[in-house]
């Protein structure tokens, strides 16, 4: 196999056509052709798959990594579901409050079912007839 002249990787629409060019090669034949492979100490190329294919995405404009949260940070999902706690408190986590944009005091009223509990948030404007209803109650 004739030694490649190492080139630098090909990204974005250059990295696109050269792909289109080269259809009928192999994938890694490919990869090489576009500058994706290096020289180990002992003379040998080696295809660098992962980063050709993540180039390949990011050239076609995919988002695979989801958006980042505010603060940076990961963690868990939002399941939608909840359970008891054993002190009998439902507690309601973060990634739902920070969803409907919630703040420190925001007030709800809590309704309840037969198999459900509904809250319904309170607006500042209602809450000044709520007190007054509860002070005549």
């Amino acid at each position: 196999m004739p030694k490649l002249k190492k080139i630098e990787p090909l990204l974005g629409d250059e990295l696109l056509k050269k792909v289109k060019e080269l259809e009928s090669e192999s994938k890694e034949d490919k990869a090489k052709k576009c500058g994706y492979y290096t020289i180990t100490k002992n003379g040998i190329e080696r295809v660098n798959m992962m980063k050709f294919l993540n180039a390949l995405i990011d050239a076609e404009g995919i988002q695979l990594d989801s958006t980042p949260s505010a603060n940076g940070r990961g963690g868990r999902s939002a399941s939608y579901r909840i359970s008891v706690q054993s002190n009998g408190n439902l507690l309601i986590g973060s990634a739902y409050t920070k969803q409907m944009n919630l703040k420190p005091g925001d007030e709800f009223l809590i309704t309840l079912g037969k198999k459900h509990i509904r809250l319904r948030q309170v607006d500042p404007e209602d809450r000044e007839g709520d007190e007054a209803i509860e002070a005549t109650a």
